[in-house]
């Protein structure tokens, strides 16, 4: 690294040391370039320095001269081109009064053509029109003659019209009698159906208060259903309770009889004198009781009643007209029915209805079904030995 930096500083010194040679031999040459250049451009005396203005104007001067002999020269070029100007304008001026008295004769003789081509047009225009005329007058001539023929064979066909519509004539007062006649029938024949529609409006009044009235009924015979269902489920839970009684007391009893056994054989084990006493008898298996296939029964009617009576709401809400009214009270008598039978079977023996099924069982002939008889057609043991029996209804 040293040796480089001396390496340079020896360079560097040794770069110095030429140009410090050479630097006068350069400045010596600046001066003598600087010398000659002045001695050129400035003057050496006063009398080169006069002879140079001298100089100067001579060639000013000389300058001057020229100029004023080329101003003088195109001054007098400008005025004759100024004359020559003058000149060509008045021939110019000739030459366009010239020409438009051409265009004047042009124009003119324009004219006249212009004026001798459109009298030869009408001419040939008024000739083409008289021929024209000439044609449709012979046009209008053939078409008169052929009008004229058409209006005797239209005169001959209006009188053969006017016999036809002569005859049709008749033909038609022969129609209109028909028609009065046939409207005087449609006129009786509506006041007819005037009479039939209040006739059928009326009964279909009657049917809507029957409605009513039959829906009223069905509303009390809902009530009825609903108490007695609620009065037969009061008796089912009696039922049971007794039953589950009876169970436990029947167990109590059989428990009493065991310990009064085991007694028993105790005293005689121990040789005691055993006392006179007798066994409460309890039956092992008793016969099934009618009473919960009663009940179910009771409760499949009252579920029956309960369906149809909704069924027979919706018919009657759903009813326009008064065609199903046999079907529906049919349906009512039927509801009221088994209503009874369910009311019957929910109140058991003291129920006073079988009483009076029995006073109002009877038939008269040709007559419709009683309530009492739909009754006892549904359930015949509600009529007893007295009454017999009649066929239950479909």
């Amino acid at each position: 690294m040293i040796e480089y930096a001396l390496l340079f500083g020896l360079g560097f010194l040794a770069a110095a040391l030429i140009a410090m040679l050479v630097a006068p031999a350069v400045h010596r040459r600046i001066v003598l370039y600087t010398e000659n250049r002045l001695k050129a451009t400035m003057p050496l005396s006063p009398q080169e320095i006069r002879a140079q203005k001298d100089m100067a104007r001579a060639v000013y001067a000389a300058e001057n001269a020229r100029t004023m002999q080329e101003l003088l020269r195109e001054r007098e070029a400008s005025v004759s081109l100024q004359i020559s100007n003058g000149t060509l304008v008045k021939e110019a001026s000739r030459l366009l009064g010239e020409n438009q008295d051409l265009k004047a004769q042009i124009h003119d003789m324009s004219v006249e053509a212009a004026d001798s081509r459109s009298k030869f047009r009408r001419t040939e225009i008024d000739a083409t029109n008289l021929k024209e005329a000439l044609r449709r007058t012979e046009e209008s001539a053939v078409a008169k003659d052929l009008e004229i023929t058409a209006l005797v064979k239209r005169i001959e066909r209006m009188l053969s019209d006017i016999d036809n519509l002569k005859i049709e004539r008749t033909t038609r007062e022969t129609e209109i009698e028909n028609l009065k006649m046939r409207v005087q029938a449609l006129r009786d024949e509506r006041e007819e159906l005037r009479r039939e529609t209040r006739l059928v409006t009326k009964r279909a009044k009657d049917a809507e208060i029957r409605l009513a009235q039959e829906e009223h009924k069905v509303l009390r015979l809902d009530d009825r259903l609903a108490q007695a269902m609620a009065e037969g489920v009061d008796k089912e839970a009696l039922l049971e309770r007794r039953t589950r009684e009876i169970a436990r007391l029947k167990t109590g009893v059989k428990s009493a009889n065991a310990q009064v056994r085991a007694a028993v054989k105790a005293l005689r084990a121990a040789n005691l004198p055993v006392p006179d006493f007798k066994e409460i008898a309890v039956a092992e298996q008793e016969e099934a009781s009618p009473a919960p296939i009663a009940a179910a029964v009771t409760a499949d009617l009252a579920e029956e009643l309960r369906h149809r009576h909704t069924a027979l709401t919706e018919r009657l809400i759903k009813a326009k007209t008064g065609a199903n009214d046999k079907a529906l009270r049919e349906e009512i008598a039927d509801i009221a029915a088994k209503m009874i039978v369910l009311t019957a079977a929910n109140e058991g023996e003291k129920s006073p209805i079988p009483e009076l099924l029995r006073a109002n069982s009877t038939r008269g002939a040709g007559k419709e079904l009683t309530l009492a008889e739909r009754v006892l057609a549904i359930e015949p043991s509600l009529a007893g030995p007295q009454v017999s029996q009649s066929p239950r209804p479909e």
